[in-house]
């Protein structure tokens, strides 16, 4: 419950209770405490308890934590299940580059700098237009693409 307080938060907080409260009436300020704390215990139990029963029997084994969206996730789809530790291994993001960067060199080596494309040593010249391509040099039309 109280895991993420280190001791000197603890410290402090007692030192606090102790000048706010005085040392004669801190004892019945923790049983008080620690009674409320019994009483919500129980109340959130029983509310679970009919909860669970309410549901009925298909939801047996359903745990409040799920409800977590995290908690939820992780439970139903289990990384092992789906095979995303293959497909994570199997894909190589700088060797897919790297034959992305070759075919696109390979391409550009290809290319004639003085075929009338406007291009000089790889660098495109802007003052010329480029050719007009014919009607049937114009890639398919895909409407699904769009």
């Amino acid at each position: 419950m109280f895991n993420d307080i280190g001791p000197l938060e603890l410290a402090t907080i007692v030192v606090l209770a102790v000048l706010v409260f005085g040392p004669d009436k801190l004892p019945k300020v923790i049983q008080d405490v620690m009674r409320t704390i019994r009483k919500i215990r129980e109340f959130s139990e029983s509310a679970k308890a009919d909860i669970r029963q309410e549901l009925g029997p298909e939801f047996k084994d359903f745990e409040f934590e799920d409800l977590n969206p995290k908690n939820f996730v992780r439970k139903h789809l289990d990384s092992e299940e789906l095979g995303l530790k293959e497909i994570r291994n199997g894909f190589d993001l700088k060797k897919e580059m790297a034959e992305v960067t070759d075919a696109v060199h390979s391409r550009e080596s290809d290319s004639s700098p003085s075929a009338g494309t406007g291009t000089t040593g790889g660098r495109i010249d802007m003052s010329k237009k480029p050719e007009d391509p014919g009607k049937d040099d114009r890639p398919p039309f895909d409407a699904d693409a769009t």
